[in-house]
């Protein structure tokens, strides 16, 4: 069995994570049921897909996991990109935001 903790693909995407929910809890009240909980879940979805994946037993399984989690990590830069253009994120946090989405992706992509 893998072990999730030694990829830097999961690290990245762990932090990730930290810093969307620390970004997000000051958006709007009416969008805490809308682009709050879409953008949450999408983050938390890449580290998760990934531990799932490491759990797997085949190599066919374990990129299937991969893929899933690249999907949602593109996911997550539209959806900071689209709060950005909402003004819900200042852009010096969405710039920072977006660079570590796509540093994750870089890493994710080259683990795939």
């Amino acid at each position: 069995m893998r072990d999730h903790r030694k990829l830097r693909a999961f690290e990245l995407a762990d932090a990730l994570v930290l810093e969307v929910y620390k970004a997000t809890k000051d958006f709007p009240r009416e969008e805490l049921y809308g682009l709050v909980s879409q953008l949450r879940r999408a983050a938390v979805s890449v580290p998760t897909n990934i531990v799932e994946g490491a759990a797997r037993n085949t190599k066919k399984e374990y990129l299937q996991f991969l893929g899933i989690a690249f999907a949602s990590l593109r996911e997550t830069g539209y959806l900071l990109d689209l709060s950005s253009r909402l003004g819900f994120l200042e852009q010096a946090a969405a710039a920072r935001l977006l660079e570590a989405q796509a540093e994750t992706a870089r890493v994710l992509a080259a683990l795939i």
